[in-house]
C-alpha cells in the first residue's frame, strides 16, 4: 500500500510573540486579517483523537505551525512530525500570516508522501475511514460539480474560486474535459447535486467548481505542476502578508486534479461542512450521530455567544472521542 501522510496546519492565536510578529505588518483593504481567523475553539485534540481511533493506517502526522505547540501535545510520538514555516515555505515569503501562502507550499515539505491529505484545523474525522477513501488506484478521491459563484462582496474566498477558476480555464474547456470522462463529472455518488453540473452545460468554461470545505486528497506533483505552470501568479499569492482577494488558493490543486480527470469519484454525503452560530442542534447531533465521516466545524463571524458555543462542541466531541489518544502526553 502507498504511503499517505496527514497534514494540518495550526495557529495559536494568544501567543504574544506571535502576536508581536503580526503587529508588524499592516493588511491593506483586500487583505482578510480578521481575529476570527485566529482565534481557537480548543478542538485540537479531539482532530488527534479522531486521527488515532478512525485512520490508524495513517503513515505520518505532519503538524504545521508558526513555531508554537500546544502544551499537551507529545511531540515524541513517531507518527508525528511538528514542522515550522521557516523549515519549508521559501524565505522571501517569510513571515507570513497567510494561510494560502502555507497551504500553496505544503508539497516543499521535507519526506512528505507522494499522496498526501490536507486538513484544516477545522476540519475532523468522525467516523472509520480507509486508505482508499482518500486515494484509489494511485488517484485522489473527490467530488466533481461544476457550480457559479455571484461575488457578494461579502466574502473572500468567492474572489479565490474566482481566480482559481481564471486559471482552470486558461487551460482547459469543460465541454471537452466532461466528454473526456462523463462518469467523473455525472455520477450517482453525487445525487441531487449533479444537477448542477447538468444547468451549467450551455457554458464552455466553467463558471467555477463546487467546493466541499473538506479535507483535500492532494498529489504533489499537482503543486509542481501549477508551480511551474503558473509561477506569476503562485508568487503573488504567496508574497502577501496576509490573505488577499487577488490570489488563488489550495483549492486550485484540487481543481486541477478534477479537470485533468486525475481523480476517482466520492459520495457527496462522505463529509459535511458546518457553520457554527448560536444554534448548533444540527451540529451536535451529526457529531453525536457519527452521521458523517468527516466533517468541517467553520467558525462563524456572528456568533454571540462564543465560549458557550465552543463549551457545547467541545461536549459532543467528548462523547464521541474521550479516551486520551498517544498524541497526547
Amino acid at each position: 500500500m502507498d504511503k499517505i501522510d496527514f497534514v494540518v496546519t495550526w495557529v495559536d492565536g494568544n501567543d504574544s510573540e506571535w502576536q508581536k510578529e503580526k503587529a508588524k505588518y499592516k493588511s491593506g483593504l483586500f487583505n482578510d486579517n480578521r481575529n476570527i481567523r485566529y482565534r481557537d475553539m480548543e478542538l485540537l485534540k479531539y482532530w488527534f483523537r479522531g486521527i488515532e481511533k478512525f485512520a490508524p493506517w495513517v503513515n505520518k502526522v505532519y503538524f504545521v505551525t508558526w513555531g508554537h505547540v500546544p502544551k499537551w501535545l507529545n511531540i515524541k510520538n513517531e507518527k508525528l512530525v511538528v514542522i515550522k514555516h521557516t523549515e519549508f515555505i521559501p524565505k522571501e515569503f517569510l513571515p507570513t500570516f497567510n494561510s494560502c501562502c502555507i497551504e500553496l507550499n505544503l508539497h516543499r515539505i521535507k519526506n512528505l508522501s507522494e499522496k498526501f491529505v490536507y486538513f484544516n484545523d477545522d476540519m475532523f474525522l468522525t467516523n472509520y475511514t480507509k486508505p482508499k477513501d482518500f486515494f484509489y488506484k494511485g488517484k485522489p478521491r473527490d467530488t466533481a460539480i461544476v457550480s457559479a459563484v455571484v461575488p457578494s462582496g461579502k466574502d473572500f474566498f468567492e474572489h479565490r474560486i474566482i481566480n482559481n477558476t481564471t486559471i482552470i480555464n486558461k487551460y482547459y474547456n469543460m465541454h471537452k474535459v466532461i466528454k473526456n470522462r462523463p462518469f467523473n463529472w455525472f455520477n450517482i455518488k453525487y445525487g441531487i447535486e449533479q444537477i448542477r453540473t447538468l444547468l451549467l452545460l450551455p457554458w464552455n468554461n466553467f463558471p467555477s467548481l463546487k467546493y466541499s470545505h473538506l479535507p483535500a486528497s492532494i498529489l504533489k506533483e499537482t503543486c509542481e505542476k501549477l508551480w511551474r505552470l503558473e509561477p506569476e501568479i503562485m508568487y503573488n499569492s504567496c508574497i502577501q502578508k496576509f490573505r488577499n482577494i487577488t490570489s488563488v488558493n489550495p483549492w486550485l490543486y484540487q481543481d486541477w486534479q478534477k479537470v485533468t480527470n486525475n481523480f476517482i469519484p466520492r459520495k457527496v454525503k462522505f463529509g459535511a461542512l458546518f457553520e457554527l452560530g448560536d444554534n448548533n442542534k444540527k451540529v451536535i447531533k451529526a457529531l453525536s450521530k457519527q452521521k458523517y465521516r468527516m466533517v468541517c466545524l467553520n467558525d462563524g463571524p456572528h456568533i454571540k455567544d462564543y465560549e458557550k458555543v465552543k463549551k457545547e462542541i467541545q461536549n459532543a466531541f467528548e462523547k464521541i472521542l474521550p479516551e486520551k489518544c498517544s498524541f497526547e502526553k
